[in-house]
């Protein structure tokens, strides 16, 4: 990375400084190219992060996934959830990038746009990258065909994932099969492209009509020719200027399809590296990391979750913590924060520092555990890098260390953190947070501690590499 290597003072007033979003709380310089990542299984509230950080910058780009993931925003009174869109459209002279490296329901992304419009809510401006991938009805109809065909032959064992076609249409991106948006607008190469994806599945009986579906895609396609554009020139351009550009995923680093809990993963690469391929800069222009994650841990759907807990504890994080899937609704599976995964994750990623969200959640708990190691099936201890196999990982009994917990975040608390800044966070939090700064090399630069735009407070900022001696970015 270009700048983020540079070592920044292990002590900083943050006092005064309770937002990131002016260049003199960041050394007298903005910040370009940020990404920020999932650093668990998703859900960590990077969309308010996103959003959060979107006050100053030019642009947001969404760099992968589609209509199978939603962010969840509160604008002021206003709750949004967005599915494809990029959370740059909630803010003023903000451009929203459809990326890349997305596949995109056209009539969807139709329909968030226009109930946005309705609220009110479309502040930023709108473009799509003439490059991503168009996700289509046939792709949804594969989709549930082929978890019912997985559940028929494994006894069962589905993937879970949420048949909005995501898996079909990407692997029909990587057989070149696929239709994207820059045919979508060409009527002449529409239905060659058509006819094309149409001969590849020859195993689904069910398929609508290819010239109605022609039909709506033309219509389609006319009207959202405006948006549509060669987004990597516009961002290189943006970069040359020193104008701030924020990269965004939907999922996060544990469920991509080479690095996470595979085979119950999503289809693309919610990592660093793959925010770099959705988008087209190249990874020197990059400056920081973001790596987002909960003071719990939460999973969608089956697969492994070593810290898993049921029962009443995980009734009550589910509840407080207002735990259901965004786009499917599905309650989320809840269990503690796992230290050996947020290692992982943060040593493939390369992040830069930490945004912790959610630590109001666990307000008013006796104790807070944290998974710190893994015992294996085969007697063998971790701690920083998981089994890769699914099923081992899935047996793995985690080891905990347990932390005093700290006080409910009544709205007195919350008052006084809004005017006070970080220094007015409960001494228990401030101890647990510096543990997962000493424990993964990552300071914690960010606290959110509701869902209100409001209610996040930065930390300063400190050696790039906690050390016993420079504890975090808070230390005196």
């Amino acid at each position: 990375m270009r700048r983020c290597r540079r070592q920044f003072p292990s002590v900083i007033d943050i006092t005064t400084h309770i937002y990131p979003n002016s260049s003199a709380t960041h050394g007298g310089r903005a910040t370009t190219v940020r990404v920020i990542v999932g650093a668990q299984f998703g859900d960590e509230a990077k969309g308010k992060i996103t959003d959060f950080l979107a006050s100053d910058a030019q642009y947001v780009v969404r760099t992968g996934g589609g209509p199978n993931a939603g962010h969840t925003i509160h604008v002021g009174d206003e709750k949004v959830v967005l599915h494809q869109l990029a959370c740059g459209v909630l803010r003023r002279g903000v451009t929203g990038v459809c990326g890349p490296g997305m596949v995109v329901n056209p009539a969807q992304l139709e329909s968030e746009i226009q109930a946005l419009d309705d609220r009110h809510l479309l502040h930023g401006s709108i473009v799509i990258s003439e490059r991503a991938h168009v996700l289509l009805t046939l792709h949804q109809l594969e989709d549930a065909w082929e978890e019912q065909t997985r559940s028929n032959q494994s006894g069962g064992a589905g993937l879970g994932t949420t048949q909005r076609g995501i898996g079909p249409a990407y692997r029909d991106r990587y057989g070149r099969w696929g239709l994207r948006f820059a045919e979508l607008v060409r009527p002449d190469l529409l239905e060659q492209r058509l006819e094309l994806l149409y001969a590849s599945k020859p195993y689904l009986s069910n398929l609508p009509s290819r010239e109605e579906l022609q039909r709506q895609l033309s219509e389609i396609g006319g009207r959202l020719a405006p948006q549509v554009r060669a987004t990597e020139p516009i961002l290189w351009g943006a970069i040359e200027r020193g104008e701030n550009i924020i990269l965004e995923g939907a999922q996060s680093a544990l469920l991509d399809v080479d690095y996470g809990t595979y085979p119950y993963v999503t289809s693309s690469h919610p990592t660093s590296a793959g925010a770099l391929v959705g988008s087209g800069i190249p990874p020197q222009e990059l400056d920081e990391v973001i790596g987002v994650t909960k003071a719990y841990a939460t999973r969608v759907g089956v697969g492994p979750f070593p810290t898993e807990v049921g029962g009443e504890m995980g009734e009550y994080l589910r509840r407080v913590g207002g735990e259901q899937g965004a786009t499917t609704g599905r309650p989320r599976r809840c269990g503690w924060l796992d230290l050996v995964l947020l290692k992982y994750a943060s040593r493939l990623n390369g992040f830069t520092s930490f945004a912790v969200t959610k630590v109001d959640v666990l307000g008013g708990l006796d104790e807070v555990p944290v998974a710190v190691g893994y015992r294996l099936s085969d007697g063998s201890e971790v701690e920083a890098y998981p089994p890769a196999i699914a099923e081992e990982l899935a047996k793995a009994t985690p080891v905990y260390r347990r932390f005093a917990g700290w006080p409910d975040f009544n709205e007195r608390l919350r008052e006084r953190i809004r005017r006070e800044g970080a220094h007015a966070l409960p001494d228990p939090l401030r101890r647990f947070l510096e543990f997962l700064a000493v424990q993964t090399r990552v300071p914690v630069e960010w606290v959110s501690y509701g869902p209100r735009r409001d209610e996040t407070v930065w930390m300063g900022r400190g050696a790039r590499t906690p050390t016993a001696a420079s504890l975090s970015p808070w230390s005196s």
